[in-house]
């Protein structure tokens, strides 16, 4: 809460000194406050949130507040792996890592700049979607083929083999994200 306090304070250029005259607060208790160095009373709290112009619930925005737990991978950082069946020509950069017990999800970047390559077909569970970013692809799900260009998006079942059938357009960059259906929650 301390820490809202003093964002608010500098937000609208106040000083302590200020703060404190308008709340009658010891510039030594407002300093402890915003160090989260002591508890005060709601009573305090509520003159701190007038001097500021901001509600009593404003102060509490980020009391209790579960911490972030994001992942970030910069561009051309993704970890490069190598699936069944790549070769030359064949990039997947993995753009988020597993963290728990559970794979939810894979998001690669694929790139694909060699148009002599034979192309395997990939079978796996869960559903994967594909957004093409650039070049034109012929992907082949099933018995049905696919022409994708920039900005289609194609969605299938990853049981079902699938894969590049024809690369058209050099060179091919997509998005290809497999989602793993949760594991039952057991009662």
């Amino acid at each position: 809460m301390g820490n809202t306090i003093r964002e608010l304070r500098q937000k609208h250029g106040l000083t302590i000194a200020e703060v404190c005259d308008r709340t009658n607060i010891s510039r030594g208790m407002l300093s402890k406050i915003e160090n989260a160095q002591t508890a005060t009373s709601l009573d305090t709290l509520a003159k701190l949130a007038s001097a500021l112009g901001v509600s009593l619930s404003t102060l509490f925005r980020n009391y209790n507040m579960p911490e972030g737990d994001a992942q970030l991978v910069k561009s051309g950082e993704g970890m490069e792996v190598v699936r069944r069946g790549t070769k030359r020509g064949h990039t997947y950069h993995l753009l988020a890592y597993d963290r728990g017990s559970t794979k939810l999800f894979e998001p690669f970047l694929i790139a694909m700049d060699d148009a002599s390559e034979a192309f395997p077909t990939f079978e796996h569970p869960g559903v994967e979607f594909i957004y093409m970013l650039q070049g034109k692809i012929e992907y082949r799900h099933g018995q049905s083929t696919y022409l994708l260009e920039p900005g289609d998006a194609l969605t299938f079942r990853g049981d079902i083999p699938h894969g590049p059938e024809k690369l058209i357009e050099l060179p091919i960059v997509f998005l290809a994200i497999i989602y793993y259906a949760a594991p039952p929650v057991e009662s």
